[in-house]
């Protein structure tokens, strides 16, 4: 698989579960003229999530599916995932995103997420938010980052495609780390789309490789 050239902005369903911060990152990026994307579809994943606000007031449609509303995850993914063939995009971002979902065929390689960690280190079911950094801590680890990669069915589990190391040092807190960690992010994230975009990310064998 192969990432197709386009010579239009890159249509996005960002989708949320708290305040949004990945969306407003990626919204300044667009303003600023070093992203060319388009916002048609923002999905929380529970009512009442800082992000929603966020979305709105930015002008952008932004539709409730709560995973609670579901009995399955089957259920859930297929409505979330009926709302992106609605408004056409082309690439799913998780963006703070908690709710596992399953990934239908048409949507293989079109669905990614960011984690705030170096996977396969501090990630997989339970590490998400600031626990995450509250493990590096408490482990002492001297270097953390962030992780874009493919999404699949499992958490934190498919092809990685970039990641950024930030250092830790032995006086940090979690929240110093988790500063740091975002500020990678918001470098990492829009440039990983700006590969997709340019039709420069293949995958082969869960593995990517990036064109030059």
């Amino acid at each position: 698989m192969t990432s197709t050239v386009l010579n239009r902005p890159l249509k996005l369903a960002v989708l949320i579960s708290g305040g949004g911060t990945t969306l407003t990152n990626f919204l300044a990026q667009k303003a600023a003229g070093q992203l060319d994307i388009e916002v048609p579809l923002v999905i929380a994943s529970r009512p009442g999530c800082g992000g929603i606000a966020k979305a709105e007031a930015a002008g952008l449609n932004c539709e409730v599916i709560a995973r609670r509303d579901f009995e399955n995850i089957e259920d859930f993914s297929h409505a979330i995932f009926e709302q992106c063939r609605a408004c056409e995009v082309d690439l799913v971002t998780l963006a703070g995103f908690l709710s596992l979902i399953h990934i239908p065929e048409d949507f293989l390689y079109r669905v990614m997420n960011i984690h705030p960690a170096l996977i396969p280190s501090f990630c997989g079911h339970g590490y998400y938010g600031h626990k995450v950094h509250e493990a590096v801590v408490s482990r002492g680890v001297k270097v953390s980052g962030c992780t874009v990669h493919f999404a699949d069915n499992e958490y934190d589990h498919g092809p990685i495609i970039a990641q950024s190391a930030v250092p830790v040092k032995g006086t940090d807190s979690p929240d110093d780390v988790a500063a740091r960690v975002f500020e990678a992010e918001c470098e990492l994230y829009p440039e990983v789309l700006r590969l997709y975009a340019a039709g420069k990310i293949k995958v082969v064998e869960r593995r990517t490789v990036i064109a030059d």
